[in-house]
């Protein structure tokens, strides 16, 4: 059973940094398509960036892009957002998602296994 748990999230200062995890189990970690969304209260769920797992393939959404930065180490499974510059409208629950086929679009509806969330504060 695929399963993804996210850390790293807590209160944090504007401008500050902050570096969220993903640890994967489960499946084949070599094949996935793995990402980061977030969504901020009251607010649809946003895509912010994605990676393939077998490497070759890295994607940041334009409204981050400059700030956020994803990552994956293969030897554990795991993928990270390193967040820069931290803003107020960052505030928000982060979420990891897998997906079997590819990195296709950012979009939640491709993705077919999330994370529980970690939640990311940020105070001005």
């Amino acid at each position: 059973q695929v399963r993804l748990v996210e850390s790293g999230g807590g209160s944090v200062q504007a401008e500050g940094s902050l570096r969220l995890s993903c640890a994967a189990s489960g499946y084949r970690y070599g094949s996935m398509c793995m990402a980061w969304f977030r969504q901020a209260p009251g607010k649809d769920r946003e895509g912010a960036a994605q990676i393939a797992t077998g490497g070759g393939y890295s994607f940041v959404d334009g409204s981050v892009r400059g700030r956020f930065t994803i990552s994956r180490d293969t030897a554990r499974n795991t993928i990270y957002l390193q967040i820069r510059s931290l803003k107020s409208e960052d505030t928000a629950m982060y979420y990891c998602a897998a997906e079997d086929f590819g990195c296709l679009g950012l979009e939640a509806n491709v993705f077919n296994y999330w994370g529980q969330g970690t939640k990311v504060t940020v105070s001005s």
